[in-house]
């Protein structure tokens, strides 16, 4: 009897990038393991999108259509390049004005890719109607997404939502909206649907979409069932899957191709590939990665995010950035808030962004107490401002939101509301580009619409790496290897090639014995001061990293005026004055990583 064959979409250079390395990885690095999967047979990659696009230019220095350029030129003129977009929020954290939407799927088509996946985290409908159009209209093939997750265990209301007939009933809108398409995917992000639900929502869309339909099912294997969600909706009529490879398979990611070719053996279905083949990539690709760093948490299960679900795309970027800002120890407390902030935020699929605004609120609860703080995305998704949660959010949070952001609650369209936004859309970012003295391009536009501040930072060539790699060992003599020990922590730390590289994060430094008179003058402060009785400093609320500075030495300040913005977990902090007066000193430069109750400035 003829087997079935399973379309493979492999995941390992977007997906497993994200859920593993937190984004950040170089080109350069990555395509010999593209040409080694071509060889073996491969011709379906996620080839970018998603947090692939921000985090080039966040973290990586690099152009990401430069890399989608580069990603079709290995892969070849035939093969099915995709990549992932969030509806209105196309490839960012914030939503966009129908200018910039209509820009992403002609820039992406215009750069080499073949099909955008579209998915709404809130599975608003009104979301997908105007993106997925375009993608259509620029002559993509559109993969229209519902999104999956479970509630965690005893969530009052949890039988309102996140069930087959909801997305069976959110798949009925789609199709009642007339959203062209080309296939259905089901994308459950953080793999806690059981595999009775994957089964079920699957043999319902089956029942409902045109014969012939491709139909896809997504997954992590962060909780650990992603082989079992696979098997249950090749049982309920799935006809494609997405996998990944190692090193970046398995835990925080997708199953592996080769995972689940086993897995296969012996049943009705087949992936296709050449198991020798794939075999050879797959040492290919791990030998292209042998020196990034890999966060011990991004390759393992983790039994409790059901009950937190933290899907494994943003797991390893936000510890990542906990390590970046020396709080990881924060994490296990993190996740545990969780539970209230998905509960009580209207069950929003805890996906790119909705699953950074949990964690951002998450992390505000954690660090500041419960609520004190309201996170912008969260604050926003409550209110309205992302488009309508599957079930009302909490009143009293609503409430808090309201007045912390100085909001209504909204029920109009996000593209209405972004087209009257004068911060976004093309003329606002043209207006960036244009007072930095950048090149006004299409793709210059586009960037400065979605990375704000830090896309115009590496268009002028002022970004800087946060490629975590694993400090080359030396051999023989270890004279340039420490473990330096501050306030009883120890960090490991090689000096080489005029670089410190400390836990994996390199610096540039020089070093030279003895101690020059003007360093030990150096306080780390714009101007040296002497505090007075009638001087204020400004402390770090939080750890972060100095993003930009506002007020300089001599300004006169009033209560309540910014004086430093700090950022922290894709989070700005503005820092403001709490009384009138002048700037006596600033004590960091942008860019500098800052700890709680670190100095910042001094107000006389």
């Amino acid at each position: 009897m003829a087997k079935k064959n399973v379309e493979v979409m492999v995941t390992a250079f977007r997906d497993g990038f994200q859920s593993v390395y937190g984004a950040r990885v170089f080109t350069d690095d990555f395509l010999p393991a593209v040409e080694a999967s071509v060889n073996a047979g491969i011709n379906h990659f996620e080839a970018g999108g998603g947090a692939r696009f921000q985090s080039l230019y966040f973290y990586c220095n690099e152009d990401a259509f430069t890399m989608m350029d580069r990603f079709r030129e290995t892969a070849g003129p035939k093969a099915n390049l995709q990549t992932l977009a969030r509806g209105v929020n196309v490839v960012g954290l914030d939503s966009q004005s129908r200018d910039i939407i209509k820009m992403h799927a002609e820039l992406f088509k215009k750069h080499g890719i073949t099909t955008i996946r579209n998915f709404d985290a809130l599975n608003d409908v009104n979301n997908l109607i105007y993106s997925g159009q375009c993608i259509h209209d620029a002559g993509l093939k559109h993969e229209v997404v519902v999104t999956l997750m479970s509630l965690p265990p005893g969530t009052p209301g949890a039988e309102k939502a996140h069930t087959p007939e909801f997305y069976a009933q959110t798949l009925r809108e789609i199709l009642d909206a007339g959203i062209p398409y080309d296939s259905v995917c089901f994308k459950d992000a953080s793999g806690t649907s059981t595999p009775t639900t994957v089964y079920e929502t699957i043999k319902k869309a089956k029942e409902m979409l045109p014969e012939g339909t491709h139909i896809r099912f997504h997954s992590h294997d962060t909780a650990g069932t992603c082989v079992s969600q696979y098997m249950a909706a090749l049982q309920g009529g799935a006809n494609g899957l997405d996998l990944s490879m190692a090193p970046v398979s398995g835990g925080t990611c997708q199953s592996d191709v080769i995972s689940m070719w086993h897995a296969l053996r012996g049943t009705e279905w087949d992936l296709g590939i050449d198991i020798d083949k794939m075999r050879e990539a797959e040492e290919v690709f791990k030998d292209c990665m042998k020196d990034y760093f890999m966060p011990p948490e991004a390759k393992a299960v983790e039994p409790l995010i059901p009950f937190s679900p933290m899907p494994g795309g943003a797991l390893t970027a936000n510890t990542q950035m906990l390590r970046d800002n020396n709080i990881m120890d924060k994490y296990p407390e993190i996740i545990k808030n969780m539970k209230e902030v998905v509960q009580l935020g209207g069950f929003g699929t805890s996906v790119t962004p909705v699953s950074q605004f949990y964690f951002q609120q998450a992390f505000n609860n954690t660090i500041f107490g419960p609520w004190s703080k309201i996170a912008e995305g969260y604050g926003k998704m409550v209110l309205g401002y992302f488009g309508k949660t599957p079930i009302a959010p909490d009143a009293k949070i609503i409430k808090i939101a309201s007045e912390q952001l100085g909001l209504e609650p909204t029920t109009e369209l996000v593209v209405d509301i972004n087209d009257r936004d004068e911060t976004k859309g093309v003329a606002s970012a043209t207006k960036r580009l244009e007072e930095a003295g950048l090149p006004v391009t299409d793709e210059n536009i586009f960037i400065s619409a979605t990375c704000k501040e830090k896309g115009i930072q590496f268009l002028k060539g002022e970004a800087k790496s946060g490629v975590r790699k694993n400090a080359a060992k030396s051999e023989g003599a270890s004279g340039n290897e420490f473990t330096v020990t501050v306030n009883n922590k120890p960090y490991g730390v090689v000096l080489a090639d005029g670089k410190a590289t400390v836990n994996g994060k390199s610096y540039n430094v020089d070093v030279k014995e003895g101690i020059d008179a003007d360093a030990s003058k150096n306080t780390g402060s714009k101007t040296a001061t002497t505090e007075s009785e009638d001087s204020v400093a400004i402390k770090a609320p939080l750890p972060g990293a100095v993003f930009k500075l506002v007020a300089g030495v001599g300004d006169h300040v009033a209560e309540g005026d910014v004086i430093l913005i700090l950022e922290a977990m894709k989070m700005e902090t503005e820092i403001k004055s709490p009384v009138d007066g002048h700037v006596s000193q600033i004590s960091v430069a942008a860019g500098d990583q800052v700890t709680a109750g670190q100095l910042l400035a001094t107000i006389n």
